[in-house]
């Protein structure tokens, strides 16, 4: 499970870098904390939000996300393997929510074991920056964890230029972490949640910064990227077309379009990339053409993004 993890979280690196124009992270030292940590985070974007995240930690991130994707077995076992723990709202079955108690137990095994989990505090998804009201799952996972020595909360904003656009820009901003005890200065359980939801409202507010949706490039890079951006937009067009208005329709009305479009690229390009190659193979191309056009594809594409996007 740890090997999947990893050869897919390097899957993911390699395709953000041409997914996005960029993800500049501010307060990026607080990437390599040691010890258990509850990371807690607003929520723009649906699970896009916690793989750009999860992407940017050296070591393995557990999320807890909505039950309701869980609901098909192959799509449980695909989440299980992403470190993905499913959570439940009212609104997905409140016989369900007895399934919560595990999840908080599956998270204090974590955090027991030094590790990194990962919750959206607003318990739920809409494509705003603007924070939406905090649930109770981050203050209670701290708050039955406060005990753990060296826990630490680290409160962390991440916002997007577009919701739907390739190429988009992302901008996360860690903040400073925050001791448990601090966070907790009542007797009383409801008292405390809400003290630890108001402080966490004030900082995570503070870390979201939506970046400009313009992408200033000099006149030289412009030039330098217009003949590799060009091809790269023309060989990769028909795919992200037929893709993006297939995709729009089975996601409408939903906030997943950008999380199902970055997961359906994820797997498919390299299949794309080896079917080109097997054509090219069966027609008798020369082998140093067939890598040239394999590692060439993605620099390409790179370019184009980067290029698409400076006029």
């Amino acid at each position: 499970m740890a090997l999947f993890y990893s050869l897919i979280k390097i899957m993911i690196r390699l395709a953000l870098k041409i997914f996005c124009r960029g993800i500049p992270v501010t307060g990026s030292r607080f990437l390599l904390e040691p010890g258990p940590i509850l990371v807690v985070a607003n929520h723009p974007n649906s699970f896009l939000d916690a793989i750009i995240i999860g992407s940017r930690f050296s070591r393995q991130v557990h999320f807890l996300a909505r039950g309701d994707a869980f609901n098909k077995p192959w799509h449980a076992k695909l989440l299980r393997l992403l470190n993905m723990i499913p959570v439940y709202r009212l609104s997905e079955g409140k016989e369900n929510l007895f399934l919560n108690e595990a999840a908080f137990q599956r998270s204090k095994e974590i955090l027991a074991d030094n590790g990194i989990v990962l919750i959206f505090i607003e318990g739920i998804c809409v494509h705003k920056h603007e924070l939406q009201t905090f649930k109770k799952g981050a203050a209670r996972i701290a708050l039955e964890n406060r005990l753990k020595k060296n826990l630490q909360i680290v409160p962390l904003g991440i916002a997007y230029d577009s919701f739907e656009r390739f190429g988009k820009k992302i901008n996360i901003n860690i903040a400073e972490p925050i001791l448990p005890e601090t966070l907790f200065p009542f007797e009383e359980e409801a008292k405390n949640i809400n003290y630890f939801n108001s402080v966490l409202f004030d900082v995570i507010s503070k870390k979201i910064q939506v970046p400009a949706k313009q992408n200033f490039i000099s006149l030289n890079k412009k030039i330098l990227f217009f003949l590799p951006g060009t091809i790269g937009y023309g060989l990769h067009f028909p795919l992200y077309a037929l893709l993006k208005n297939f995709l729009k329709k089975k996601t409408k009305g939903t906030v997943f379009f950008d999380s199902v479009l970055f997961g359906v690229l994820l797997f498919l390009y390299p299949i794309y990339l080896f079917l080109i190659c097997l054509i090219l193979v069966l027609l008798h191309v020369a082998a140093i053409w067939i890598i040239a056009v394999f590692l060439l594809h993605p620099i390409l594409a790179w370019f184009a993004v980067q290029w698409h996007h400076s006029h």
